[in-house]
């Protein structure tokens, strides 16, 4: 199972979009500063994610919610509407 996550950091609420097979430990990793790119922004907390079978498929929508100002305006609407509720 790949997984396709964005992380919401409590410190400066930037999203960050990434990609992993194992989720519990890259978020740990993000969270304990071994990712030099999110290290300044936390704490971090999940805010949503989704998962594909194939790895190809996770890279492909990661890849098109960063480069892809459309896709990434409908998943931050979904996000945003969620999180609002949650708080």
């Amino acid at each position: 199972m790949h997984i396709v996550y964005v992380l919401k950091s409590r410190k400066s609420k930037q999203l960050y979009i990434g990609c992993t097979d194992n989720l519990v430990k890259r978020f740990r990793e993000h969270n304990t500063g071994l990712v030099q790119s999110t290290r300044s922004y936390i704490p971090w907390r999940l805010v949503y994610y989704e998962a594909y079978l194939s790895e190809k498929e996770a890279y492909h929508r990661e890849h098109n919610l960063k480069l892809r100002s459309n896709a990434w305006n409908q998943l931050r609407k979904r996000i945003d509407g969620s999180i609002e509720m949650a708080d």
